[in-house]
């Protein structure tokens, strides 16, 4: 028997709220629309606290501790229930700012002291004084919280993976060709290195935000109090909520970082979908073998296979991330004189496009601890490729002053199949000192590695 919320989850639109829910949980509070609506009655609260500290509005006295304490109860306890009755009032207003202001006034009025002050709530405010602050502390909160975390922890994990095979010798593939070797341990610290360098750019998006008025002018602030300054009053009041102040708008904040922080997750999003490829491609050569789970299907006709799914919905999810993100960084930014609407139901998708995101990182992390190294598989390939060592060996010639060195060996091996001996017999034949000669004859694929180990080690030690 069904219950409701499998109803739900079976009718929902999108598979964020329906089949991968519960994989979401802790971002949906976050970045839904109850999430939205308790960070616009955030800023209504706090923007009604800040006019009783303000002075030059005598009109509003300062709090007491027990009005302050109220203000920070309505918001701490605030529910999907809290939501659901500001929607019920949104069903008569036809606007959805307006609502949690009448909604706030319903819940002070009770109070004798903040009840004086109820035409404060929302005073000088146009809707998008509450919106871009409120969309602004619900994206730090998802990138504090969520994203940041999330991200961390897949590095953590490649940092492990690459000291843990840092010595593990591989066969490179430019071109798909088999090339000069590495080891396993420096591939992955390549995905971490760039994973970090994006993750500080991600981190490092200043969020911005504005409480100017109707088209960024101040006009109904300074029409009442003329006396007050109100571009430090705003600027004080935003940075109080943690975030950036933007001191030059239209009505709208601009959105330009909102752009930012979307293309610094897309370039993060463009660089796993990179390594989730890669992945699927040494799974499908042996290189990984993946570690069944209990119960799972990998085929419903052929009981044998073992499906790397999480690559490659991660490389789904990826894709639809950057659909999403990829918009909005276009889309946002751009609105008609001191405004038009278009942005807003756009930016009822931000949860989408980091649901996407969040919901393919953790579907690699589930897919890296599902591998198992096959060294063996490893070492096959390595040793059937000798070729690999022409590299080596036309450099030390090089080195030495033979002449034509990449001609000769590029006769030699370009298009044919070349084995270990032949390879050595060329080298018995070199006029090159014997210490080098001796080196060259030494070395195999899985031993022409330069410094990969190195690198790895250095990359896991963080």
């Amino acid at each position: 028997m069904t219950t409701e919320s499998e109803h739900a989850s079976l009718l929902a639109l999108s598979p964020l709220d329906g089949r991968y829910a519960t994989k979401l949980d802790d971002l949906r509070p976050l970045t839904s629309e109850f999430g939205l609506i308790r960070q616009r009655v955030r800023v209504e609260l706090r923007w009604l606290e800040a006019l009783s500290d303000a002075p030059g509005i005598p009109e509003v006295e300062p709090f007491s501790a027990s009005a302050r304490a109220h203000l920070t109860a309505l918001l701490a306890d605030f529910s999907p229930k809290d939501a659901a009755a500001i929607r019920a009032i949104e069903r008569t207003t036809n606007h959805d700012v307006k609502a949690v202001e009448y909604w706030i006034k319903q819940r002070l009025g009770a109070d004798p002291e903040l009840a004086r002050a109820l035409e404060f709530v929302h005073f000088a405010c146009t809707s998008e004084d509450i919106n871009n602050l409120a969309y602004a502390l619900m994206l730090a909160e998802a990138r504090e919280q969520v994203l940041l975390p999330e991200i961390d922890g897949l590095i953590a994990s490649l940092r492990r993976l690459a000291g843990e095979n840092a010595d593990q010798p591989m066969l490179s593939r430019t071109h798909g060709q088999p090339a000069t070797p590495t080891t396993l341990g420096k591939e992955i610290a390549n995905v971490g290195a760039r994973l970090v360098r994006q993750r500080e750019v991600l981190a490092g998006v200043p969020i911005l935000g504005k409480a100017n008025g109707a088209v960024g002018s101040y006009a109904a602030h300074v029409v009442a109090y003329p006396e007050v300054d109100w571009e430090a009053f705003t600027h004080a009041f935003v940075e109080s909520l943690g975030l950036a102040w933007n001191p030059m708008t239209t009505q709208i904040e601009p959105h330009d970082w909102i752009a930012e922080l979307f293309h610094a997750l897309m370039r993060v999003d463009t660089i796993l979908l990179d390594f989730a490829r890669d992945v699927w491609a040494y799974i499908s050569i042996g290189y990984f073998k993946q570690r069944a789970v209990e119960g799972e299907v990998g085929s419903s006709t052929m009981p044998h296979k073992v499906n790397p799914i999480d690559f490659e919905n991660a490389e789904g999810n990826l894709g639809l991330a950057n659909a999403v993100l990829g918009h909005l960084a276009e889309k946002l930014p751009v609105s008609r004189w001191q405004r038009d609407l278009s942005d807003s139901t756009a930016l009822r998708n931000v949860g989408v496009g980091l649901g996407h995101a969040v919901l393919a990182i953790r579907s690699i992390q589930r897919g890296l601890g599902k591998l198992a190294v096959d060294p063996a598989r490893i070492a096959a390939d390595l040793d059937a490729s000798p070729a690999v060592l022409a590299e080596a060996v036309q450099t030390v010639m090089r080195r030495h002053g033979i002449e034509e060195p990449y001609e000769k060996l590029k006769a030699l091996t370009r298009g044919r199949e070349i084995d270990a001996a032949s390879l050595a017999g060329f080298v018995s034949g070199l006029e090159i000192p014997e210490e080098a000669r001796e080196a060259l004859l030494a070395l195999t694929p899985s031993r022409y590695v330069g410094l990969a180990a190195e690198l790895a080690r250095r990359f896991a030690r963080g």
